[in-house]
């Protein structure tokens, strides 16, 4: 009994600590560090004279139905016309996405008649790349009008080598859950994104916003799953940081159902181990701790053990009671019972269009981390592909 006890404690702590302990641990730190330090000033908007070159590069695969309004946003963007550029690179795209980028003569448009991925669009794009600074965005993503300023004032500090903006997701309708609960996930997901950058760096950039020094750009695998945060991870294990910024922000639309936000999830999980083993060098405490602190807490254990630890948790708690461990181990069985049921009763009024937020809340966390486990038989079977596979937005 004494070594399961010693299981169900360590799957306590790891699940635990992932989901809560970081971020409060995190929120400690920087309330010390503000005591000792201070509050650092944030560095002055430079003026319009100061400001560098910078592209803002969308990779695209038929979107069509999109090129007119992102390009009303693009061009609404508030940076000096003769600083800054505009590229689509339209990997494969057989639709009028091209035709209808000839109408703006401020594109620079580059295109491969080869559906080759994303991550080889990027790189076929920054080989045409001559400013100083390189911004990426998504073509269904629309970008607040200070955002490339921001990014640009970012960059001013010297330490910095990639920008990330913030994702903000919204539903086009009251009652969209997919869109609700993964709007809800990304609001946590931000706090701890400006808490890591404030406490060092951002573990990772999204790829609705971000910008890079495309001299620190290193080669991303042609297959990556997750060129966006491998791409700026290399630069973070290069000696630059990862600043982060809620005023450039990106704002789209969530998955139209339950069904696309799984194709995002299971995607992201496998990519998501792709990176752990091709990063595994930044796991050795020894080389950055505090990277290596920060990338454990935030980002592989979230893609790897924890998903593992709540499924023995539960199964070593069953055992528990059944020999009669305690009444702790049979509260916090039945607490976990009562999780897994609020889950089943988010997804089944989610499925008759039915909405309780708390419930549905309780059935995104179990649908994130059962994803993981299908983002392990997606990366089997698309382990040698980056194409695209785009989630239908709502």
């Amino acid at each position: 009994m004494l070594a399961l006890k010693v299981v169900f404690w360590v799957c306590v702590f790891v699940v635990f600590y992932t989901y809560l302990g970081y971020g409060m641990l995190l929120w400690l730190i920087i309330k010390i560090k503000r005591l000792v330090k201070g509050k650092q000033p944030p560095t002055p908007m430079p003026s319009d004279d100061e400001l560098p070159t910078m592209t803002l590069m969308i990779c695209a695969y038929n979107e069509q139905d999109v090129v007119a309004e992102k390009m009303q946003n693009t061009r609404a963007l508030d940076y000096p016309k003769d600083k800054f550029r505009v590229m689509w690179v339209t990997d494969g795209s057989n639709d009028r996405t091209n035709e209808l980028l000839k109408e703006y003569p401020e594109v620079d448009i580059v295109f491969s008649p080869e559906r080759r991925g994303k991550t080889a669009a990027l790189k076929h794009g920054l080989r045409e790349i001559k400013t100083e600074y390189v911004a990426f965005t998504d073509a269904n993503t629309m970008i607040n009008s200070g955002a490339m300023k921001e990014i640009a004032r970012l960059f001013m500090d010297k330490t910095v080598g990639c920008v990330s903006g913030e994702k903000r997701v919204a539903a086009r309708k009251e009652g969209e859950m997919a869109a609700e609960g993964e709007g809800l996930y990304w609001r946590y997901e931000s706090t701890l994104k400006r808490w890591d950058s404030e406490l060092y760096s951002t573990m990772g950039a999204a790829g609705e916003l971000y910008a890079i020094d495309p001299t620190l750009c290193c080669e991303v695998p042609d297959n990556a799953l997750l060129d966006d945060f491998m791409m700026s991870m290399y630069i973070v294990d290069g000696g630059k940081r990862i600043a982060y910024s809620p005023d450039a922000y990106a704002l789209e639309y969530g998955s139209a159902d339950i069904r696309e936000e799984s194709k995002r999830k299971r995607r992201i999980a496998a990519g998501g181990l792709q990176s752990i083993w091709w990063l595994r060098k930044m796991l050795n405490p020894f080389r950055q701790p505090l990277v290596a602190f920060q990338y454990i807490s935030h980002r592989v254990l979230r893609w790897s053990l924890t998903p593992i630890a709540l499924v023995i948790l539960l199964a070593v708690n069953a055992l528990l009671v059944a020999m009669g461990a305690g009444m702790v181990y049979t509260i916090i069985l039945a607490l976990q019972i009562s999780l897994y049921m609020a889950a089943l009763a988010g997804y089944v009024m989610s499925k008759h269009g039915k909405r309780n937020k708390l419930l549905y809340t309780a059935y995104y966390f179990v649908f994130m981390n059962l994803n993981v486990f299908r983002g392990i038989s997606y990366l089997r079977t698309h382990s040698n592909s980056g194409a695209w596979e785009k989630a239908r937005r709502s």
